[in-house]
């Protein structure tokens, strides 16, 4: 079960038939570029900052809508991770991501480790976890964020509520891949709760996993990212042990 926004499921679709599996993409999440002149303001500024860091493959791709991405001479571009990282490449930027993939592991990056008097543009969507700004400013830089894209809840059309409706028949023959807490909340405030909560959870991070469990799933394993191959591992990993 992919709760990615739509026409992003291709990858976990691809990693699910090489395990044998069928995916059902549900998308109860869409992604909104914010091309407003604060968008477009705050986004100039962000890219002219010393470092550049972006949050996820959307903000490059809403970003790319707004302005020409291009690395100043002398400028650090910054990937939460493998897929931004890509979705720069895809630009032509060529930046650096963590092997952790989420906040702490970019806030543990050398380029991030003596910052005082840097300006570091942050270039991500309203709302998350708040970890990156408030560290950067600790350390002593002035973070521009431009926020230039949004996540809004979507109900789920009907083809696709009969179909997760049907899956939840045999809850303990789906996989949850969980890579966003929004779209989780999403999910739940629209679906039958007592039959989702039987089904296995794989989450991409610590937080999303004590999510999952806040949220009253009980099978809930933890990956290392939110590529799909490693989700897939963690959960054969977890699962096949146990199933």
């Amino acid at each position: 079960m992919s709760l990615r926004p739509r026409g992003q499921h291709a990858g976990l679709r691809a990693a699910a038939a090489r395990s044998g599996a069928r995916l059902l993409a549900l998308s109860p999440i869409a992604i909104d570029t914010l091309d407003d002149s604060d968008a477009q303001q705050s986004l100039i500024a962000a890219l002219a900052a010393d470092i550049v860091l972006f949050t996820s493959p959307n903000a490059v791709r809403a970003a790319a809508t707004l302005a020409s991405l291009r690395a100043r001479r002398g400028q650090h571009w910054l990937a939460v991770g493998a897929g931004t990282r890509r979705a720069l490449a895809r630009c032509g930027i060529d930046a650096t991501a963590p092997a952790r993939m989420d906040s702490e592991g970019l806030l543990g990056l050398p380029q991030l480790a003596q910052v005082r008097g840097k300006r570091i543009g942050l270039v991500t969507a309203p709302g998350g976890r708040g970890v990156l700004a408030p560290a950067l400013a600790t350390r002593g830089a002035t973070v521009l964020r431009a926020n230039v894209y949004a996540r809004r809840a979507v109900a789920l059309p009907p083809a696709r509520r009969n179909a997760l409706d049907e899956a939840l028949r045999e809850p303990e023959r789906v996989l949850l891949a969980l890579s966003s807490g929004d779209a989780l909340d999403a999910l739940l405030a629209q679906a039958p709760p007592h039959a989702l909560r039987k089904v296995a959870v794989v989450a991409a991070s610590a937080r999303l996993a004590e999510a999952a469990r806040a949220a009253g799933f009980t099978r809930v394993a933890q990956a290392s990212d939110a590529r799909p191959a490693t989700l897939l591992h963690a959960a054969a990993d977890a699962f096949a042990r146990h199933d």
